[in-house]
């Protein structure tokens, strides 16, 4: 009988639950968004993220189990994001799966929500090891050479903003909806990415390390210039800037990728995240796969944004290995995947962010 395991996310503001089994089939996946809840603020609050991962995991977990035709018992062991995010929504998803594996006697899976992403694409294709795994979202953006389920050599990451973070402050500047990528990149469609200069930030540099704090800066300097020559911001104008801040970021992303995959010396290039959704991006480095000879992989984009089919999976990696966690699984703010590499977004005393 193949393994199956229930897998449980609750990192940021997504809630979501899962059933998948060893011979990669996603039996069920559940998703319920805040979108919603956190519309006014201009993006997401910790407190309410977590009142609402508290109110919707059972609720999210009862319809995973019914759409799977399942009961709690047939299932194998029960996997659960224990980190890196917002500490709230991860201790109520740990706290969830600690009552269902004592109440089940099921084993309990604690996983890494990054290796969630990062090995994802085995989900989804079944590819070996080793392939470079792009995760660019709303909160990360770092470049992995995965090389077992628990072997990640981080070869560059962002130092600052993470690109999603970028796409929703600039929205945020240029009076657009939240979540900033689509809005941006839907009025990017009507602009010229030439219009206005941007700069490409550490592209002078040598490495795979990536910087969007300043070109954010820059789309600010950009839009007060307009708005001072203009009177305000007209609307050919924003379109303008939507297309050169989506086209520096692509560049961007493009000439790190070529340069992480000539150091990962690898088969396949992989993508993850939220912003990989975003078509200018994704065209980008689809360039640089089939300019380097290397297959290039991007999961459904409801694989690449937050989801608990991935936590599940990589629930099933870890399991195959043998790991098991007790009720002393705690939940982390923080966790790097390379705990060898230097911290890329500082250290305090809950450890490094990247």
């Amino acid at each position: 009988m193949t393994l199956t395991v229930l897998g449980i996310e609750s990192s940021c503001d997504d809630t979501a639950a899962a059933v998948v089994t060893a011979e990669r089939r996603i039996l069920s996946s559940v998703v319920s968004g805040q979108t919603a809840l956190h519309a006014a603020f201009g993006g997401v609050v910790p407190e309410i993220a977590a009142r609402a991962h508290a109110e919707r995991l059972d609720l999210c977990v009862e319809a995973a189990l019914a759409q799977a035709g399942l009961r709690l018992g047939a299932l194998d062991a029960i996997a659960v994001t224990a980190g890196p995010g917002l500490i709230g929504g991860v201790m109520a998803g740990v706290m969830l799966a600690k009552g269902l594996a004592a109440g089940s006697g099921l084993p309990l899976v604690g996983v890494n929500h990054l290796a969630g992403h990062a090995l994802t694409p085995r989900l989804t294709d079944g590819i070996g090891f080793p392939y470079l795994m792009l995760l660019v979202s709303g909160g990360h953006c770092q470049f992995l050479r995965v090389a077992g389920p628990e072997d990640f050599a981080r070869l560059g990451g962002t130092i600052d903003d993470a690109p999603g973070e970028a796409f929703d402050k600039v929205a945020k500047l240029l009076g657009l909806s939240q979540p900033g990528g689509p809005a941006v990149e839907a009025e990017a469609a009507s602009g010229d990415p030439r219009a206005i200069g941007l700069p490409r930030p550490l592209l002078d540099r040598p490495g795979c390390d990536l910087s969007f704090s300043g070109l954010k800066t820059a789309v600010l300097r950009a839009r007060d210039e307009a708005i001072a020559r203009d009177g305000g911001l007209r609307r050919a104008v924003r379109a303008d800037i939507c297309a050169a801040f989506q086209a520096a970021v692509a560049e961007v992303l493009a000439e790190k990728t070529r340069r992480a995959l000539a150091l990962a010396e690898v088969p396949v290039l992989a993508v993850a995240g939220g912003v990989a959704a975003n078509g200018a991006i994704r065209a980008a480095l689809e360039t640089v796969a089939a300019d380097t000879g290397v297959r290039f992989l991007a999961p459904p984009l409801a694989l690449c944004t937050d989801n608990a089919a991935m936590i599940a999976w990589a629930g099933i990696e870890r399991f195959s290995l043998g790991r098991r966690d007790g009720m002393d699984l705690a939940a982390r703010p923080r966790w790097p995947l390379d705990t060898a590499a230097a911290p890329m977004l500082g250290a305090g005393k809950r450890g490094a962010k990247a």
